[in-house]
């Protein structure tokens, strides 16, 4: 059964930084491609970060290039999300997936990130 569990979330202060986490399980991640996405209180889910099995990285909003990273772990098969000099405009609920569970409607329960002083 495929399950993946973010964590990692927090309240942080404008400037600060967090390492969000994605623990997966029933797939491998170094096989797969995978995505962290947001959510921000009543706005889409948009994709933030991407990475592919063959270790390429991609960052999808502006907003976060040059302040966000993904990376992996296969001996954990878990995916990560460095992110550096967070903004209250980072706020959101963070999500990691694969495009084709987003594309059917499977989501973890995210975590959350609060950006606040």
């Amino acid at each position: 059964q495929v399950q993946l569990v973010e964590s990692g979330g927090g309240l942080v202060q404008p400037g600060g930084s967090l390492r969000l986490s994605c623990a997966a399980s029933g797939f491998t991640v170094s096989r797969s491609v995978m995505n962290w996405y947001r959510q921000a209180p009543g706005k889409e889910r948009e994709l933030v970060a991407t990475i592919t099995s063959a270790g390429d990285t991609y960052n999808y909003v502006d907003f976060v290039k040059g302040r966000f990273t993904i990376s992996r772990d296969n001996a954990e098969n878990a995916v990560y999300l460095q992110m550096n000099s967070l903004k209250p405009e980072d706020t959101a609920k963070y999500y990691c997936n694969t495009p084709r569970r987003a594309a059917e409607g499977y989501w973890g329960q995210g975590t959350q990130v609060t950006v606040s002083s």
